[in-house]
């Protein structure tokens, strides 16, 4: 499979929120890094990362516009968003992906996540 039909696959899996089939698109030492430069390593803990983005965020979505794929990376724009605590945040958002051997070992984000970040401060000031 092309590196542009696994990022698809990925995305896709991500946009149904299963959680699985995202784990299985993941090589065992999967590099994920946000958009501050923050890296978790290894599909397991991703695996339970992405299942605690989802509880935070359970409408999370990706909008891919464009994406272009060499043999080993994928690079696309589009707009990624959702609801935080009710409150509907969206914002432009890059990704790149690493794919070897028909799975993603590198997923990096990049995007201004101030609108996520201004619902997560409201979050602390009511508690």
């Amino acid at each position: 499979m092309n590196p542009a039909d696994v990022f698809a696959q990925f995305v896709n899996a991500i946009n149904r929120h299963h959680v699985g089939a995202i784990t299985a698109l993941m090589t065992p030492e999967h590099g994920f890094i946000d958009s501050l430069g923050n890296r978790v390593h290894g599909a397991k803990t991703m695996e339970a990362g992405w299942r605690g983005y989802f509880n935070m965020c359970p409408d999370y979505a990706i909008r891919i516009d464009q994406a272009l794929a060499d043999h080993t990376t994928v690079v696309a724009c589009g707009e990624a968003g959702g609801t935080i605590d009710g409150i509907p945040w969206r914002t432009p958002a890059a990704w790149r992906a690493l794919v070897h051997n028909g799975k993603i070992a590198e997923f990096q984000v990049f995007a201004d996540n101030k609108p996520v970040y201004e619902i997560l401060a409201k979050r602390s000031r009511s508690s």
